[in-house]
């Protein structure tokens, strides 16, 4: 018996017959739908991208509690700047140089520092009064400087260096802050540049958890840089030759802004010094906006005034002015300190 052979359908016939096999109104609805199913797949697409992370963002910062508050308006730069100085004093009758000092500077730890077992210390210490100690005699003049004197001041900040970027933990969808937005981390210790005066910059070392940011104003007690004397390494004078601009100080009372560091370092955590021992600290200032008038110490004194100060310290640690404490004013004429 002679084979059959069933005729194949072309390539075109089989298009024909599938498109003959789909309903006229899904050919008629597919166009409509592309042109509608696309567009709005784009938009949902771009629109979560940028809503739902902003509505996240909205949560995160609510429940990251109240903005900060605006920064301090800064005061106006004093005209004067803090000074170290002397003050006069005549030696009476049965004087010794550590009973002087003990005295008329508060200075208990005197017969510690300067010790006859520690030569340098008494030859230092003669030099710094201006006379022997071994040979006191009544009615000589003789000129005290205050011991590991602070320095209170306000000023702008500049610059920051010796510093890590702060490192933000992301959350999935929360855009995370800017690191310049957070301030470099001073947690570690940093130096600050800072503008005291319209022509006048300071060191400021400093450690806290605190933002630290260009602009801002701080406000510190700080400890003023010793002269260096060979064989004394804890000699308690400041040289009074020294300019202020350029210098360097190590913060312990520390406020950036409106905020003040509860957990700064006391003064008397910065070595040396003999507060503790003493009971208190020499503080040098200038009364005004941006000088001792923050810390609303009770001194009666005009605008400008130079002044030293004796702190008193508590049983806290903590220093302040007290009304009837030692209180002093610079007199520009005899170039010393004299009772306000």
């Amino acid at each position: 018996m002679a084979r059959r052979y069933d005729p194949q359908s072309s390539p075109k016939e089989n298009m024909q017959l599938f498109l003959r096999s789909i309903p006229l109104k899904l050919m008629v609805l597919l166009p409509i739908i592309l042109v509608v199913a696309i567009p709005t797949y784009i938009y949902a697409a771009h629109a979560g991208g940028t809503v739902v992370p902003s509505v996240t963002n909205l949560f995160y910062n609510l429940s990251n509690g109240p903005a900060a508050s605006a920064p301090t308006p800064v005061p106006d730069y004093p005209t004067v700047l803090p000074r170290v100085g002397s003050i006069a004093y005549s030696v009476a009758a049965g004087d010794s140089c550590d009973g002087i000092l003990a005295q008329q500077m508060n200075m208990s730890s005197a017969s510690e520092v300067f010790s006859d077992a520690n030569p340098p210390t008494v030859k230092a210490l003669n030099q710094t009064l201006g006379l022997d100690c071994h040979q006191l005699q009544p009615g000589m003049p003789v000129k005290l400087s205050p011991q590991y004197p602070l320095m209170a001041f306000g000023g702008l900040i500049t610059k920051v260096s010796g510093t890590t970027s702060r490192v933000a933990l992301p959350t999935p969808l929360i855009p995370v802050p800017n690191a310049q937005d957070q301030g470099p981390d001073c947690s570690n210790g940093c130096q600050l540049t800072v503008r005291i005066a319209s022509n006048v910059t300071v060191g400021v070392d400093v450690s806290t958890s605190l933002q630290v940011k260009l602009g801002s104003w701080i406000w510190t007690q700080a400890m003023m840089p010793l002269k260096e004397v060979s064989g004394f390494p804890d000699y308690p004078y400041v040289d009074q030759n020294a300019p202020i601009n350029g210098m360097t100080l190590r913060a312990c009372d520390f406020q950036v802004d409106n905020t003040h560091d509860d957990n700064s370092a006391s003064c008397s955590d910065i070595q040396p010094n003999t507060i503790a021992s003493d009971g208190g600290s020499w503080l040098v200032g200038v009364v005004g906006s941006s000088g001792l008038s923050h810390w609303h110490y009770k001194i009666n004194a005009p605008v400008g005034t130079q002044v030293l100060a004796w702190l008193a310290m508590d049983s806290n640690g903590n220093l302040s002015y007290h009304a009837g404490d030692p209180l002093y004013r610079y007199d520009a004429k005899s170039q010393l300190y004299v009772k306000l």
